[in-house]
């Protein structure tokens, strides 16, 4: 389970910057955020993107990224954008469409949110393979979050 904390676990934050600060300190103190090396891109509150460099120990036997790695791009950025708007979440749950091999440098992913209820929030995700410059989806979800 992906989850983000925030000075305010079950209240929307009115200060995005102080959720982006507290984003940030969980990717420092993460380990296997650290070990992936995740980076918050943008932020505003319900929409957070963050990229990676796909390294050779993150492919599979043909080369793509792997599975596991798009998976925790959509889960995280997910996470991440309820967190933005609620506080304190973790993952209840997500669907991952794998729609094209994840072949590029890096990923990014772009987590939006759908719905924010009082119990959970509805969020989706795009992850993108980029290549040369040029940004390719490769994979689509829909996550329910949960308040913490």
């Amino acid at each position: 389970m992906t989850g983000a904390a925030t000075s305010h676990p079950a209240t929307a934050n009115p200060n995005p910057e102080l959720t982006r600060a507290h984003l940030e300190q969980a990717i420092r103190i993460s380990p296997f955020t650290n070990w992936v090396g995740t980076r918050l891109v943008d932020f505003a509150p319900g929409e957070v993107k963050i990229a990676i460099d796909v390294r050779p120990d993150m492919t599979q036997h043909h080369g793509f990224a792997h599975g596991a790695i798009v998976g925790y791009m959509a889960d995280t950025v997910c996470a991440w954008a309820a967190a933005s708007v609620v506080g304190d979440v973790v993952t209840s749950e997500y669907k991952l469409n794998l729609l094209a091999p994840a072949v590029g440098d890096s990923l990014t992913a772009t987590g939006t949110v759908v719905k924010a209820g009082k119990r959970q929030v509805v969020t989706r995700a795009d992850v993108f393979a980029v290549k040369d410059g040029q940004a390719r989806i490769v994979a689509t979800a829909l996550a329910t979050i949960a308040r913490v």
